[in-house]
């Protein structure tokens, strides 16, 4: 916990009271996950649930609560594991015994963006896992697809993660905080020791890592979780990658908790010789008399372009890049 807290994390996922001590201890805020009602059996499951709730709510280390993960979504199937009426049901009680935290979902990438609204009414955050960098053709595994990947859509790039902003923020809605659980892992490991292929074991790279997380933030995210860490090795050049990706994000955090400037930018492309499909993606923030200027090239090739519309700005000074300051 001290090591998160030292990279930059914030928030650490708790399985027991005495993980909420430690990671209060070293600065770090939880969640915890207390289920939901099982309608089969109502007056025994809410008694349980009001339980569990009260028994974490005034822990000074609780951020928000989770019910259950990714209850729409079922492997190989479009039967829908949990349906959306416990949710909805459990939120008032919840609500009750612990008014002061938020609700916390999170959902798989696949499922029909009407479908994960109607769990809405059963949550205040929403979040979607999508863990895009993969080698391709991994022998079956629970959560991929016939191609080896777990995403769907049509896009098969690391930019796919925007996407998934996209699809999510349809869900939500303009004004609901949404979270993207991004890649900790590599998909490989997740195999029992004996069954692995070494040569399909693949981590995202530092800019892979990089480009997915300011990528969320660019178009839209309120936060981002990492997932799978539990399967990495640590210390490992992954590990040091992803840290020094969440020191980045966290030294920002005061520029990024900022509202989103009304600048008008224009991006001019400049011939490459090739098409530009998604192009270069921009957010703008003010803070403390600084004008921060995040962009991310979505496309699959390299662009060259110009930003324009940055009204009086002149200086320019490219944080965390080996770049000279430049006019």
């Amino acid at each position: 916990f001290t090591e998160l807290a030292e990279a930059g994390f914030n928030l650490v996922n708790a399985g027991s009271a005495a993980d909420m001590d430690a990671a209060h201890a070293a600065g770090l805020m939880t969640w915890m996950s207390v289920g939901t009602l099982d309608m089969a059996k109502r007056a025994e499951s809410e008694k349980a649930l009001r339980e569990r709730v009260a028994a974490i709510k005034d822990h000074p280390a609780l951020a928000f609560i989770e019910t259950v993960d990714e209850p729409v979504w079922t492997w190989k199937s479009a039967e829908i594991r949990v349906p959306a009426e416990p949710f909805i049901e459990a939120y008032p009680i919840i609500k009750e015994t612990d008014p002061n935290h938020l609700l916390y979902m999170n959902h798989a990438p696949t499922n029909l963006v009407k479908t994960m609204r109607a769990y809405n009414g059963g949550t205040d955050i929403v979040a979607m896992d999508i863990y895009p960098v993969n080698p391709g053709d991994l022998k079956e595994m629970y959560a991929l697809f016939e191609d080896g990947h777990q995403g769907d859509l049509n896009n098969i790039y690391i930019s796919q993660v925007g996407d998934y902003v996209d699809k999510m923020r349809e869900v939500t809605g303009p004004n609901r905080p949404l979270f993207m659980v991004l890649q900790a892992f590599a998909w490989e490991m997740l195999r029992e020791e004996a069954e692995r292929d070494e040569s399909k074991i693949l981590y995202p790279t530092y800019d892979e890592s990089r480009f997915m997380a300011f990528q969320s933030i660019i178009k839209g995210a309120n936060g981002i979780i990492y997932w799978g860490s539990h399967y990495t090795p640590q210390p490992s050049p992954f590990w040091t990658d992803l840290k020094r990706v969440v020191r980045e994000v966290a030294d920002l955090e005061e520029a990024l908790s900022q509202p989103t400037s009304e600048l008008a930018l224009s991006v001019d492309y400049h011939e490459m010789g090739h098409s530009v499909h998604y192009g270069v993606q921009t957010l703008v923030k003010e803070y403390d008399g600084k004008l921060y200027l995040f962009t991310c090239n979505a496309d699959k090739n390299p662009c060259k372009a110009t930003i324009a519309g940055i009204d009086t700005w002149k200086l320019v000074r490219v944080l965390n890049e080996k770049r000279d300051d430049s006019l």
